[in-house]
């Protein structure tokens, strides 16, 4: 067994034996020439002439995963029962419970919360329906929602692979805002099944947050869904990931020195979160702001079979620019990348205007790399944890919930989301902030509480907050 890696992860392999077949050396040097490194060996089983047994193996990357399972399927006389990693046993059971706020210890404790006592609140409730916020989950509860369609850099793996994100999702918001969240995946991709099965479900909840659901379907869902229930609606992958956007470039602008309505802005990937990031760069007062995609750029001049692209392109290039990326991002201020890895070039960067601001937010492959580019630029944000500067959407959607609930808001608009991103961005102070340092951690403590405030103002000033919390009454 070697010494601990540097940076090692581990994984446990289960492998059942047969002893008179092949000898456990030969195994050991299979898993060392793939990358492995064995650390420990439990024996779990034996018998005459098999045994079974769990090897703990450090890998440096998890790609030497694949090779050494590989490696072992071929060898005669072992079979590989299960391989586990700490990732994958952190998720055995799943990784969120429910557990009741008050023991049940005897039969009055029963009575009070089943029946016969429940009855008395649950006419309470009938009678005045609003007590649902008070007497019930409902003021902090927030359901995860998902048809599995656009998971993380999956793409479509269906409502089963997708609960692992939703778990993860809920974990999220209890921690960070001690909002409970549930996570519910539909097995369904129809856009109408999924508006009247989540208006089905909403009296229990005091939030919706649509998740990992794929365009252009996400665009009509949301819409409707906001139109037709009296409780926030709130598509994470579009609007979290606008404000926390817009709140880097807040940062990012004053580091380069240059007005928000007067910088020319590059959208690159008009899916749903690019529209909600030119959306709220709109909102902001940007008035150049062209959007790309594989087609090119977005014109009014040009009539589209996506609705939502023609919507958009009323809306911006003011100019009418045609043409590839490479061609109209001259002289652009602002790139924002939400498209694939790679799409932006040094010789694009270099066609930019002077300090150019760089959001290259695809993932797991930046549209470009920072060190491709990080002596020509301003500021560059990727969406990776690697790299200074992550935009990363937990930034936004606890303490923007957290806010929501806490007013009863019947909606998040557009002055809320302008908000939390004026409150993130307000966390990195004037003697912090610098060209690698425009976003705050999100386990930074203050940032839930900024949002929360910034968007119960935000609420009352809007008219769309149902309770006004003692702290914010005059």
């Amino acid at each position: 067994m070697g010494n601990k890696m540097i940076g090692a992860k581990s994984i446990i392999l289960r492998l059942e034996i047969v002893t008179g077949e092949i000898k456990f050396g030969k195994i050991a040097q299979c898993i060392s020439e793939a990358g492995g490194d064995i650390v420990a060996i439990d024996v779990i089983h034996t018998t005459s002439n098999m045994t079974i047994r769990d090897v703990t193996i450090d890998i440096v990357d998890t790609s030497h995963i694949q090779k050494i399972t590989d490696s072992i399927k071929e060898l005669h006389g072992v079979k590989l029962v299960n391989v586990s990693d700490r990732t994958f046993l952190l998720h055995l059971g799943g990784k969120i419970e429910m557990k009741p706020k008050t023991p049940i210890h005897n039969r009055e404790d029963l009575s009070r919360v089943y029946t016969p006592d429940v009855a008395r609140v649950c006419m309470a409730i009938h009678e005045e329906q609003k007590k649902a916020y008070s007497l019930t989950m409902k003021r902090n509860s927030v359901a995860v929602i998902s048809d599995g369609s656009a998971v993380l850099g999956l793409g479509n793996i269906g409502p089963y692979a997708a609960m692992p994100v939703m778990e993860g999702k809920a974990m999220l918001f209890k921690q960070f805002a001690d909002v409970d969240a549930y996570p519910i995946c539909l097995d369904t991709q129809n856009v109408e099944e999924i508006i009247q099965t989540i208006k089905a479900i909403a009296p229990a909840y005091g939030g919706i947050n649509l998740e990992d659901i794929c365009s252009p379907g996400c665009f009509e869902i949301e819409e409707r869904l906001r139109a037709e229930l009296d409780i926030p609606v709130f598509h994470d992958d579009q609007h979290g990931t606008a404000v926390v956007l817009y709140a880097g470039l807040i940062n990012a602008l004053k580091i380069v020195n240059k007005p928000i309505d007067q910088i020319k802005v590059i959208v690159c990937g008009i899916g749903a979160a690019g529209v909600a990031c030119s959306n709220i760069l709109l909102a902001a007062g940007v008035r150049n702001l062209i959007g790309v995609d594989r087609e090119g750029a977005i014109c009014a001049d040009n009539v589209y079979e996506n609705q939502v692209w023609n919507d958009y392109a009323q809306r911006t290039n003011p100019h009418r620019l045609s043409g590839a990326l490479s061609e109209v991002i001259e002289g652009a201020d602002v790139f924002i990348g939400l498209s694939r890895g790679g799409v932006l070039k040094r010789a694009d960067v270099e066609k930019m205007a002077k300090d150019p601001v760089i959001f290259a937010m695809a993932n797991p492959s930046p549209e470009i790399m920072p060190e491709e580019v990080e002596d020509i630029v301003g500021v560059i944000a990727t969406g990776r944890s690697d790299y200074p500067n992550q935009i990363n959407n937990v930034l936004c959607f606890p303490g923007m919930f957290r806010g929501a609930l806490d007013c009863r808001a019947a909606t998040i608009n557009e002055e809320m989301k302008l908000a939390a991103a004026e409150a993130i961005a307000s966390i990195v102070t004037d003697d912090e902030r610098d060209k690698f340092y425009i976003i705050p951690s999100v386990f930074n403590t203050k940032v839930v509480p900024a949002i929360r405030e910034g968007v119960i103002r935000a609420a009352i000033r809007t008219g769309v907050a149902g309770r006004i919390p003692s702290q914010f009454r005059k």
